[in-house]
């Protein structure tokens, strides 16, 4: 990739939006609250003020690189515009009846999420092509037109086109979007074929309406923060971090926004891997807790696990099915409503519940003083002692504890005949178990065990809980890197320009077809390398490839990587031999006697990452001078204790600091209990042990 002097990047969260500028010389960044109503005035705000510490203005930036929850929560919250399906007719209930599979096999009142867009505003199409891609019905051009003219007159913004097998052959799709271009000018469309042009139609038809209904929403906003950044001296080019973990450039996010839905977590788990990478780490998990959301990710051997498929709005928090399928590349994680500002209550069964609603920035914790009232995990951490009122966020934000303490005896402590003190013991707790049990089924999914792994915690709530997690988890290592606090925003600057292209092309091994096979990789990586291109001119771009495979009668398939020579001299042997080698190394065995088939068909194009500087890790050098020390409720010992208290800005590589203690940094603080030993490192990562590790 090719380096710029002066880079900035910006993260949007729920609660804060992080700001991160990199220049030749070194690194600033700042926290400030997320303006719900104009996303990008909180864009603009950050950016003045990490300028103004660099002592440069907005004129000197020379690339802006973008991420944002604004997608994922416009579809959470179905705040989208007013959209249209058009598809075969026959299948105008896809999305309503799903995959037929109960995601709880045994609950008898189980509720279905609602799908995204009604059934009256689903419209079907006489056309019907088979699964080569052959027409058995035309496209009723006629009918197409009458349909368009009804669609304009009832004002819808956006339309979204998914046709039976149109990932084989667009033709139908492309003709219906002329129509719409000439009998709706200033509609959006979207077509099946071009966001997601993969098989089973409830996920691809599930993508593209979701694409559609988000895209006028996103079209908007880019347009006006890129007036907004050139009218206050930053024209220079905006990228977008996209859900793989690459960046795009604006244009193309616009066209295809749902390809932005995990933007934010993605550059976290870049971040993790770049840490990972330096610390010579091959087993990590990532974890990512801000003011709405936690994010758990795995991470081996430098690189975040990736799939093809995950799911938005789950209704039922850890049970895949329950959310809303959306088919595109996308780093593998998992994602609850636990964050900062996760709101607490009481359930009917008197037991503390916490989240997934969010107390964001407007109003905030009631610790904020911006008239929350109901105790959020903010809250909580402030009356335990984890955060300390005058110096929160460097001390430009003051907390008010009485008021947190006021919400917790209300909504928590008279429920349930507790002190406030014991209420937020609970809340803590509750928040703290939810999030190790994401990490747990996490874990599981993905035939993991946890034993062995390295934490890496990010995010500006993280460092305060990450150790306790730890202890739930049995992991004996955790790091905690500089910069934890705005960790997505700087993994936005360690990412590369990447575009995936994905095919479906049903082919089984006994019928292969070499020449085929060259054709489609060579026209996927001139689209994938298109895409890159129009962000970098000149850097050398690398190719991944991938195919994914089964055998013949699974229901799904499992990832098979190529080298390029591979890819270039596409074999049937070879592409079953490592298959079989992939399958027995997940399932433990492969299967005698079973054709295999390829269902699906990859390529990444990205452009190389300046290489990780691996470090050697510090031994203890002596402990760190104590500055003062403050009142800490350690949950495992289940009592408040004495604990030092010390600004990171003042450890030296080597220096060790023994829990219970308290490490205060602007943007975060970092919670080390009795049970951990902290020793900083020379690229000023602490690295917490248990005691009995400490000097492994």
């Amino acid at each position: 990739m090719a380096t710029h002097s002066i880079r900035l990047g910006v993260d949007i969260g729920g609660t804060f939006t992080d700001a991160v500028l990199e220049t030749g010389t070194g690194r600033y960044s700042t926290k400030v609250l997320t303006t719900y109503a104009a996303p990008e005035n909180a864009i603009i705000e950050g950016m003045h003020k990490v300028c103004a510490l660099a002592g440069i203005t907005p004129t000197d930036i020379d690339q802006i690189i973008h991420g944002t929850t604004l997608a994922t929560n416009a579809l959470i919250e179905r705040r989208g515009a007013k959209t249209a399906l058009i598809t075969t007719r026959g299948f105008r209930d896809v999305i309503e009846m799903r995959t037929e599979s109960r995601f709880e096999q045994y609950d008898l009142n189980l509720t279905l999420p609602d799908p995204l867009l009604p059934r009256n505003r689903r419209y079907v199409v006489t056309e019907r092509l088979d699964a080569q891609g052959n027409t058995l019905i035309p496209l009723d051009m006629s009918e197409v037109q009458a349909l368009a003219d009804s669609l304009r007159d009832a004002g819808y913004e956006s339309v979204a086109v998914g046709l039976l097998h149109s990932y084989v052959n667009d033709t139908h799709e492309q003709q219906i979007a002329q129509v719409l271009a000439e009998r709706m000018p200033g509609v959006m469309v979207s077509l099946s074929s071009q966001v997601s042009p993969q098989m089973r139609e409830y996920e691809r038809f599930n993508t593209t309406i979701a694409n559609a209904y988000i895209k006028p929403l996103m079209k908007s906003y880019l347009s006006r923060l890129k007036a907004q950044l050139a009218a206050q001296g930053a024209d220079c080019p905006v990228y977008l971090m996209h859900s793989g973990g690459g960046i795009i450039d604006i244009d193309t996010a616009a066209d295809f926004p749902v390809r932005l839905v995990e933007s934010g977590p993605a550059g976290g788990a870049v971040f993790a891997a770049d840490i990972a990478a330096r610390h010579g780490l091959d087993k990590v998990l990532s974890f990512d807790m801000g003011g709405t959301t936690a994010k758990i990710c795995l991470i081996r051997n430098q690189t975040p696990k990736t799939a093809r498929v995950f799911e938005v709005a789950r209704s039922y928090r850890f049970k895949k099915g329950s959310g809303m399928p959306i088919s595109i590349p996308v780093i593998d994680m998992v994602e609850i409503g636990a964050g900062g500002g996760s709101l607490a209550h009481v359930d009917a069964m008197g037991q503390i519940r916490v989240g997934p609603e969010s107390a964001g920035s407007e109003p905030g914790p009631a610790c904020y003083g911006r008239g929350g009232a109901r105790p959020a995990v903010t809250d909580a951490d402030l009356v335990l002692g984890k955060l300390d009122a005058a110096s929160f966020a460097g001390g430009k934000m003051p907390l008010d504890s009485p008021a947190a303490l006021t919400a917790l005896r209300i909504e928590l402590g008279d429920k349930l005949d507790m002190k406030a003190q014991d209420a937020a013991w609970g809340l803590s707790e509750v928040v703290d178990e939810n999030m190790a049990n994401a990490a747990r089924v996490h874990a599981v999914e993905n035939g993991e065990d946890l034993a062995g792994y390295t934490m890496i915690a990010f995010g500006g709530a993280a460092p305060l809980h990450a150790a306790r997690l730890c202890e739930k988890l049995g992991i004996d290592r955790l790091l905690v890197p500089v910069g934890a606090g705005v960790g997505s925003a700087i993994g936005f600057l360690r990412a590369p320009f990447s575009f995936e292209s994905n095919r479906s092309v049903f082919m089984r091994i006994g019928a292969f077809d070499p020449a085929r096979v060259k054709a489609l990789f060579a026209e996927m990586e001139n689209e994938a390398r298109g895409f890159v291109r129009a962000c970098d001119a000149r850097t050398p771009i690398l190719t991944e490839h991938k195919v994914y495979m089964r055998y013949s009668g699974q229901g799904w398939e499992i990832p098979v990587t190529l080298t390029a020579e591979q890819a270039e001299n596409p074999d049937a042997a070879t592409l079953l031999r490592l298959f079989e080698a992939d399958y027995a190394r997940l399932f433990g065995r492969s299967v005698d006697g079973m054709e295999a088939e390829i269902t699906v068909w990859s390529v990444n194009a990205l452009t190389p990452t300046e290489p990780a500087k691996r470090l050697r890790p510090c031994r203890s050098a002596g402990p760190a001078p104590v500055q003062e020390t403050r009142v800490l409720f350690d949950p495992a010992l289940g009592r408040a204790t004495d604990a030092a208290v010390l600004d990171r800005g003042a450890l030296l590589p080597g220096m060790c600091i023994d829990g219970p203690a308290v490490i205060t940094e602007a943007e975060t603080t970092i919670v080390i209990p009795a049970s951990r030993r902290a020793t900083a490192q020379p690229d000023g990562s602490l690295d917490l042990r248990t005691k009995d590790h400490a000097d492994v």
